[in-house]
Order: C-alpha cells, then sequence, then structure tokens
C-alpha cells in the first residue's frame, strides 16, 4: 500500500532540490537498525529521555529561489504509524531556521540532521508497520509524499518495541477501538504490550 501511495506521489514530477532533513535524536530507542546502513543517532538506545515511540522528521525543499517547501510527520514507530502530517508549508529560509528548534522543542534530546534515506525508511516504514497492525496514515500524508521522494522499501528498520507492538494512549486515541484492532491482527497479549492511563496513573499491560 505505501509503495504505491509513494509511487503515486512522485509520479508527476520529480522532488525539488533538498534544502534540509532533520529527525530528532533518539529516533533509534526500541527499534533495530540494519546493520549496513549506519545511520547515526546522537543518543544511544539505553541513553537519554525515552522518546515513547514518538519520531519526528522533517524536510525541506526548494520551493523558489527565495522559498522552500517544508513537511513533518509524526510516527508513531512502536503501533499506529503517521499520527500527523504538516504541511506542505512554504517559508522563507529565515523562517525555516526559526522554525526547526521549534518543532522539536518537545524532545529534550533535540534534533540532528539525517540523510533522505534514513526518513523514507523510518516514515514509510512506519506505515507498512502500522498497516499490518491494521491503521492508516493521518489525513494529509498523500499529500506529503513528495517531499520524501522516491522509496522502493521495504525498510531496513524493524519497527515496534524490541520487535513487538506497543501501545500508547494518546489524548485524542480511542484506546479500546485501537486495542481491538491489535488483538484482531496480532492476538492478545502478549502479543503486544500497550500502556492505559487510569486517573493519574499508568498501566502497562
Amino acid at each position: 500500500m505505501v509503495r504505491a501511495v509513494a509511487a503515486q506521489g512522485n509520479a508527476s514530477d520529480c522532488p525539488a532540490q533538498l534544502v534540509g532533513c532533520w529527525v530528532n535524536a533518539g529516533w533509534s530507542q526500541g527499534l533495530s537498525v540494519h546493520s549496513s546502513r549506519g545511520w547515526e543517532d546522537r543518543v544511544p538506545a539505553g541513553e537519554g529521555t525515552d522518546t515513547g515511540g514518538l519520531v519526528s522528521v522533517l524536510i525541506a525543499r526548494r520551493h523558489r529561489w527565495d522559498k522552500v517547501s517544508v513537511c513533518g510527520y509524526l510516527a508513531d514507530v512502536y503501533c499506529l504509524g503517521i499520527k500527523n502530517v504538516l504541511g506542505p508549508d512554504i517559508m522563507d529560509e529565515l523562517a525555516l531556521r526559526q522554525f526547526v528548534p521549534t518543532y522539536y522543542a518537545a524532545y529534550s534530546t533535540g534534533w540532528q540532521d539525517a540523510p533522505i534515506e534514513l526518513a523514507q525508511h523510518l516514515v514509510f516504514g512506519a506505515v507498512d508497520y502500522a498497516h499490518s497492525l491494521g491503521f492508516e496514515p493521518a489525513t494529509g500524508f498523500a499529500e506529503a509524499t513528495g517531499h520524501l521522494g522516491a522509496w522502493q522499501g521495504p525498510s531496513d528498520i524493524t519497527f515496534g518495541k524490541d520487535g513487538k507492538p506497543f501501545y500508547t494512549c494518546g489524548p485524542h486515541d480511542n484506546p479500546s477501538k485501537i486495542i481491538q484492532t491489535l488483538e484482531r491482527t496480532v492476538g492478545a497479549p502478549p502479543n503486544f504490550d500497550y500502556i492505559s492511563v487510569i486517573g493519574a496513573h499508568a498501566a502497562v499491560w
């Protein structure tokens, strides 16, 4: 499915010149990455603040000589795939330099430059993984695939927390529906784990 979307998004024209590509440091926590890739994570696994499986990718491409087009992707790499899509938004390069730290403000680990190939494997790979669990990407994802460029897959990243679906309840989720979907696609726990919030307390199942 995701390969068809990627091909459709790039069939009409080639992506514009890449201006910048970023990902939050700590992106690889809980994931396995093919050893041949050599993709850097400035926060090695097991160190720093746990990102909870949330990875933010930001891509800027040339729009005109004085403007850039920006897309952002929030991926739940442990379960739900692409939860939110930003853009494409048009801005000048000064605004872009100011926007990058704002986009990553929620991450105490900060952000880092990333090769576009890592962005592709994270974003398209997360969509593929979530689709296998019964979940579709957020509204607007198809319109934002052009910034990622062509990708064939499969991903060189193993998704899920340590290879197993791990669902963390978000503020806008329907947790009962999500858990029912996981039970239908992978079976009951311990085939997947989840965190539910009861009052002020979180319980891990």
